[in-house]
């Protein structure tokens, strides 16, 4: 369902649930994709975390979408109606390492999808790993959820908006300005001193 053009962009549904996964439950997210038994699922769970794609985006990742030599993934923008655009978002060397371990297929060449799950399967599994992980149903527990939890932990770790606004993919920085709103640790602390 997308919202109407003319709706204003939130990190909030009517209700007042949030939309996005806080820091502690992303860290969560992460250690149980890291021990996940299937570590095709966890490379996908991890790239989902790492690189704030959405999930159709990583599934259609092959092999030379991974440039082991910049550290980044190359990911096309499926967004983008009719133009056929990329962007490269930076990895952890850990995750690079471990999905050229996973998903090393040398006799496919460099051309195979690194998963080759349907986006309803891909869906489902990461919502397992999410349940695993402890995080709570809502409307926060779903891949895009990790797509805004990503957004907020970057712009929470310093890094500029239109940065952000690339590695997301967005055409508008306004979209990009939504993750502003999201309350930070830096603001619940000056709040507390402010009620001393």
């Amino acid at each position: 369902m997308h919202a109407h053009p003319s709706a204003p962009l939130s990190l909030f549904v009517a209700d007042g649930r949030r939309k996005y996964l806080t820091p502690d439950e992303r860290g969560r997210f992460i250690e149980t994709a890291r021990r996940c038994d299937r570590r095709e699922l966890g490379t996908l769970c991890l790239m989902l975390a790492f690189a704030g794609c959405r999930i159709s985006e990583a599934l259609a990742l092959s092999g030379s979408s991974i440039d082991c030599a910049e550290g980044v993934v190359v990911i096309r923008s499926l967004k983008k109606r009719g133009a056929l655009m990329y962007r490269q978002v930076p990895l952890p060397s850990a995750l690079i390492e471990e999905i050229v371990e996973v998903h090393a297929r040398s006799e496919c060449g460099p051309e195979y999808r690194l998963w080759t799950l349907s986006r309803s399967r891909a869906w489902q599994l990461v919502k397992q790993v999410m349940a695993k992980a402890s995080i709570a149903s809502g409307p926060h527990c779903v891949p895009k959820g990790l797509r805004h939890g990503f957004g907020i932990h970057a712009l929470r770790s310093g890094v500029p908006i239109n940065l952000v606004q690339r590695w997301l993919g967005h055409a508008s920085l306004e979209t990009t300005m939504i993750y502003l709103d999201a309350l930070g640790q830096e603001e619940r602390e000056m709040a507390q001193r402010m009620w001393k």
